[in-house]
């Protein structure tokens, strides 16, 4: 987040309606341990930072109206990672009804289907984003959950996967389809600048129970549009990091989306692709809401 000019840390309470900025609140409280600058420096700390924060936070919550808590009105949400370790890794037609509405039953697939987008394409929550009009006529979301990975590791058991994950959050994996179709590939039509907004927080300590109830909600304009359980993931989490760590080493702050459920523009008869103006907001009880404003 922005607060005072500044990018910084913080924690936002349960209730929404109060912010907790980290450094001013680890200099008051915590005075013998610095602020991690930025999430990716939190990250590398590992559970050290999470004690520190948690420790700060249970103090913190005793002193309401002290100045490190604040208003979220006075602070610009930014994305968790502005920059990746390497190009954020997506995962493609993880829900059967998405590729069955984009194909057939033959779409489904047997192994995960994995592209990347590059850390331009990267947004924060409230930013507009450009549909760049001028490289694309059908920009289309694809609302998602996406996977924040915590520690190094490679060849990493399924059952041992959630101990490499720091938290999760929330990803539109928008997409030029008309790039996509003309380039016979993802990148290109994925890869646009702006084209993967994230946030609006990173939610920590989630496993499979804690989503086992989840379900993502994706809208435009407050129409639903999609609308999906977790569960109906055909890869799980465990098993895409398990898969993409056979042979690659996953680092600290590499974000990993884990695909979008039916409901998308282009499954629609007919199409409906964004336009300026357009509203697209993804929700999921755990984490909140990320909402992002079209432009020209």
């Amino acid at each position: 987040m922005v607060y005072n000019n500044k990018a910084q840390l913080g924690i936002e309470r349960e209730d929404g309606q109060h912010i907790l900025v980290l450094e001013e609140a680890f200099r008051q409280l915590l005075p013998e341990t610095d602020c991690p600058a930025d999430m990716l420096e939190a990250i590398h700390r590992g559970e050290a930072f999470l004690k520190n924060a948690n420790d700060v936070l249970k103090q913190a919550t005793t002193m309401p109206e002290e100045n490190f808590w604040v208003d979220p009105k006075e602070i610009k949400r930014c994305a968790p990672i502005a920059k990746t370790p390497k190009n954020i890794m997506c995962v493609g037609k993880n829900y059967a009804a998405h590729a069955i509405e984009l194909g057939s039953d033959a779409d489904i697939p047997d192994h995960p289907l994995i592209f990347t987008k590059p850390h331009t394409s990267i947004a924060g929550h409230g930013q507009s984003i450009s549909l760049q009009r001028d490289v694309s006529e059908q920009v289309d979301y694809e609302g998602e959950v996406a996977v924040v990975i915590g520690r190094q590791g490679a060849k990493i058991k399924k059952e041992e996967a959630w101990d490499y994950v720091f938290g999760i959050t929330l990803l539109n994996d928008l997409t030029a389809r008309d790039l996509q179709s003309r380039h016979k590939q993802f990148f290109l039509g994925k890869g646009l600048d702006g084209f993967s907004p994230i946030g609006p927080v990173v939610v920590t300590d989630v496993d499979e129970v804690a989503l086992a109830d989840e379900r993502l909600t994706t809208k435009v304009n407050g129409e639903l549009r999609q609308s999906a359980p977790l569960t109906d993931m055909i890869f799980d989490i465990p098993t895409l990091i398990h898969i993409i760590s056979r042979g690659m080493t996953l680092e600290p702050g590499d974000i990993i989306a884990t695909g979008t459920p039916a409901g998308v523009g282009k499954g629609m008869d007919p199409p409906q692709y964004l336009r300026p103006g357009d509203d697209v907001s993804i929700y999921m009880p755990l984490i909140g809401t990320l909402e992002n404003k079209m432009k020209e």
